[in-house]
């Protein structure tokens, strides 16, 4: 399959079989990553569990596997939550065309908010789980995908833009690079419009995390 438009209707079946199979707690979405990343969903059901819908971008994570920073492999399993606090258990299952580019995603998030509920309730007679809460956004368009990227970066670097030094600031765009952020259009702008530099200083720091990266490799 070199395109995700090659299989729509099977894949399109697919989105509708699986929703209905594990009813409206369960949302199916279906990403063209051939597309422009603000517009990468070309199927969903049950988009109310997430507020997203066909036309709507991916999130930070296909970012960061677009971008290099993240293997393509099958990502199951995973628990994360929407801006409401809803818990989600997700798998995210990628496309690959013959020259082993990711060209597709197929995700599967099942809202497990009132059976968590339950467990806690019931956690005396539970073993309890163990699986880690990967930091997911789901949005309706880029902007809020980026603030969202923006945020994350801070918290890495662990003060306010009026306190950071050149190393918190290459530390805070080189952690945006390995999230795939700068893939986003208009990206760069956004950063520079932050962190109140110019866009030859952004480069500038760009090349010194990655050459700070690679030393640290070598």
């Amino acid at each position: 399959m070199e395109s995700i438009q090659d299989e729509m209707p099977f894949l399109t079946s697919l989105v509708k079989g699986l929703a209905a199979q594990f009813g409206p707690n369960c949302e199916v979405v279906l990403h063209d990553l051939q597309r422009e990343y603000d517009s990468t969903i070309v199927a969903i059901e049950n988009g109310h569990i997430t507020g997203r819908k066909v036309g709507d971008p991916g999130t930070n994570l296909g970012l960061e596997i677009l971008s290099g920073h993240a293997s393509g492999d099958a990502k199951s399993g995973y628990v994360t939550q929407t801006k409401d606090g809803r818990l989600l258990r997700s798998t995210s299952l990628y496309m690959k065309n013959a020259s082993g580019q990711t060209i597709g995603s197929l995700c599967i998030n099942f809202d497990i908010t009132e059976l968590a509920v339950a467990e806690k309730t019931l956690q005396s007679l539970t073993f309890g789980g163990g699986s880690p809460i990967v930091r997911e956004s789901f949005v309706s368009n880029v902007g809020d995908l980026l603030d969202a990227l923006l945020q994350e970066a801070q918290d890495a670097v662990g003060r306010p833009v009026a306190h950071m030094t050149k190393e918190d600031k290459v530390k805070f765009i080189q952690t945006l690079n390995a999230k795939g952020a700068f893939l986003v259009k208009k990206a760069g702008e956004r950063v520079c419009a932050y962190l109140n530099i110019s866009k030859y200083t952004l480069y500038s720091y760009l090349d010194e995390g990655k050459s700070a990266s690679e030393s640290e490799e070598g």
